[in-house]
């Protein structure tokens, strides 16, 4: 059998689970939607699901065995991601505490750039590739039912990043006072660090 379509329904709710539990993507589709508008918000997202294509491609075409015996790569990319992430942390509370825009800007001005760099530093994609998809092959031809799982995942996820989006520019002309701004670029700053430290940890 080529597809294993038995394994879908279960695959669909543990999929449901992990999409709506908020990480570093959600934060950062909300923080770019409300700052800087819809196209932004796209922009991100776009570079978000590129990075993640290219994770669960790499591991679909046979990444595991290669980190399998080089160990040492996967934890280099986890330092990276932690380094990124600690980055946008540290240049959201400068603006903050500065007041300066140049940072802020510095940080804002490449959505599609820094929705990527977020996504492909962070081994969370891939180790979720890893571990959680090869549950689900059953019966299936492996690559095929990798693959479709894969783009089940990505669109379900797409789907609910986008609605982020969409949510977040509507509401961004009430929620675009100093005071809110201010207090979701804490938030988000704490978010990028705590995660940050959780990478190395």
């Amino acid at each position: 059998m080529y597809f294993d379509f038995g394994q879908v329904p279960a695959f669909l709710i543990a999929c449901a689970v992990v999409v709506v539990t908020p990480g570093v993507d959600a934060f950062l589709l909300l923080r770019t939607s409300l700052k800087q508008g819809t196209k932004a918000g796209l922009l991100a997202l776009a570079g978000i699901h590129s990075a993640a294509a290219i994770q669960t491609g790499a591991v679909i075409a046979g990444l595991g065995v290669v980190l399998q015996r080089y160990p040492m790569a996967l934890t280099a990319l986890r330092w990276i991601g932690a380094a990124y992430l600690l980055y946008l942390a540290v240049t959201i509370a400068r603006g903050l505490l500065s007041g300066a825009q140049a940072a802020e800007e510095q940080a804002t001005s490449h959505p599609f750039r820094q929705g990527f760099l977020t996504n492909i530093t962070n081994p969370k994609m891939l180790l979720f590739s890893l571990a959680f998809l090869p549950q689900f092959i059953g019966t299936g031809q492996p690559a095929a039912q990798l693959t479709m799982l894969a783009a089940i995942f990505l669109g379900l996820a797409a789907i609910w990043e986008l609605l982020i989006v969409l949510a977040a520019s509507r509401v961004a002309g009430r929620l675009g006072k100093p005071g809110v701004t201010t207090a979701l670029d804490a938030v988000c700053a704490a978010v990028f660090l705590t995660m940050s430290v959780g990478l190395v940890v």
